[in-house]
């Protein structure tokens, strides 16, 4: 990671995430869902709450002719996000929009992806709305997931490993089924900092754990 000016850098891949202060920063988190997240050539996919627009340039690194879109409310980022996608010669679009009302079709994406909010309101956490849930709540981000999914779709997101069963409990919710998990850890010694969980729109129940990432 470097410092271009009043940006930050980082390369991932053959593509290059630049963001400016104020605008939420790279962090390990979505580097691991972005490379995780299962994603195949074609997909329509949707990043709800885009921020730089790193989960879309880090898809777009795995997969060809993506359609990418992203909603995200704060305005700065949108634009820096899809300036990351138009500087990266990638044709996708960014809207400015609430996540919990997203300006597309129903039904229309192979894939939605989000770093959400970790804490809920009232948690006594820091962070500002990117952190905790101010302004669209887990259960809020699973539902826009369910309406945006076509039936058979995936969900992909990070989030803390002591708020698993309400991610459980706001997938099945939103009629998407829990199918991938993995946990991830600094080391042997250390205790799972992340989950990164994948479920199917109307998907069958039955769950993989995947072996835990040290990162």
């Amino acid at each position: 990671m470097r410092n271009g000016g009043n940006y930050m850098e980082e390369r991932l891949g053959t593509y290059t995430l630049r963001w400016p202060p104020g605008v939420f920063p790279l962090g390990g988190d979505s580097l691991a869902l972005g490379r995780w997240a299962k994603v195949r050539a074609g997909w329509r996919v949707c990043d709800l709450g885009t921020g730089s627009g790193v989960l879309l340039l880090l898809l777009a690194e795995r997969a060809q002719n993506l359609t990418l879109r992203g909603v995200e409310l704060d305005e700065y980022a949108v634009q820096t996000a899809q300036e990351n996608l138009t500087r990266n010669g990638l044709d996708g679009v960014v809207l400015p929009g609430d996540l919990r009302q997203p300006p597309f079709p129903a039904g229309s994406f192979d894939l939605v992806i989000s770093n959400p909010p970790y804490f809920p309101r009232n948690a006594g956490k820091s962070g500002g709305p990117t952190r905790c849930e101010e302004r669209c709540t887990l259960e809020e981000v699973c539902a826009s997931a369910g309406r945006l999914l076509c039936n058979g779709g995936r969900f992909a997101l990070c989030h803390r490993p002591e708020r698993l069963a309400d991610v459980f409990a706001a997938m099945r919710g939103a009629g998407i089924e829990p199918k991938r998990l993995k946990l991830l850890a600094r080391s042997p010694a250390h205790p799972p900092s992340c989950v990164l969980l994948e479920g199917v729109r109307q998907g069958r129940p039955g769950l993989t754990v995947e072996p835990q990432l040290f990162a």
